[in-house]
């Protein structure tokens, strides 16, 4: 099972950049601690075709981000991302390409792959988003246990202590997150994913599934 947990099992890593941030780390979460120096780093070097619009702040091209929005550095923002009104981006954050960060959205210490959107009153905390992964309005991915205890990753017979206090959520690529759904910490969701509306996830979730707000969760059909 734990095979089955390594990063190549949750994204393609198209993109050249996020194939070299995380050639190094065999588990999704194993990169969290690092996403601030992985980001000076990047932004120390240069990237082509990115401007530092202020202290530790880094866009591509053709990326617009709204007046009201607030970012702190590090923060790395690729080409052609929305960052849109009343969003907060707290620092120790890479962005890819084409991604979306909305209206109310606060997002820290994570990882969003190309094409991913948190629109809508989200929360994204020490968390890392695959490819074209979508979270609904009001969707969290919750990092910090209510007893403050390491997050403990569990399923399908495994126990595996993170070594986190904060662990949000991995998701996979193109995964789809409900409206008001809540992923607890340390929740871990398969490529190609659809969790109902409304629905409490933890543990581990296979790819190609569906889960639904009953507890319940369905194989996807192929022509799904």
């Amino acid at each position: 099972m734990i095979n089955s947990l390594k990063s190549d099992s949750f994204f393609s890593l198209r993109s050249d950049l996020f194939t070299r941030i995380f050639e190094k780390y065999k588990y999704p979460w194993e990169i969290l601690p690092h996403i601030r120096m992985i980001a000076e780093q990047l932004i120390m070097c240069g990237m082509d075709g990115y401007t530092l619009i202020s202290d530790g702040v880094f866009i591509g091209k053709d990326t617009r981000i709204d007046k009201s929005a607030h970012i702190e550095g590090p923060c790395i923002i690729g080409h052609g991302c929305e960052v849109r009104h009343g969003a907060y981006i707290r620092g120790s954050v890479i962005i890819g390409d084409r991604c979306v960060i909305g209206n109310s959205s606060e997002i820290k210490n994570s990882i969003m792959m190309d094409g991913s959107q948190a629109p809508h009153f989200n929360y994204v905390g020490d968390s890392v988003l695959g490819e074209k992964s979508h979270l609904g309005a009001g969707a969290i991915c919750s990092n910090l246990r209510s007893d403050g205890r390491n997050v403990v990753i569990t399923g399908d017979g495994i126990s595996l202590d993170s070594g986190f206090r904060k662990f949000g959520a991995i998701l996979g690529d193109n995964t789809e997150i409900g409206c008001g759904a809540v992923l607890c910490p340390g929740t871990l969701i398969g490529k190609n994913t659809t969790v109902y509306p409304l629905t409490l996830t933890r543990g581990v979730y296979p790819e190609y599934s569906i889960i639904k707000n009953n507890g319940s969760v369905a194989k996807k059909v192929a022509s799904e």
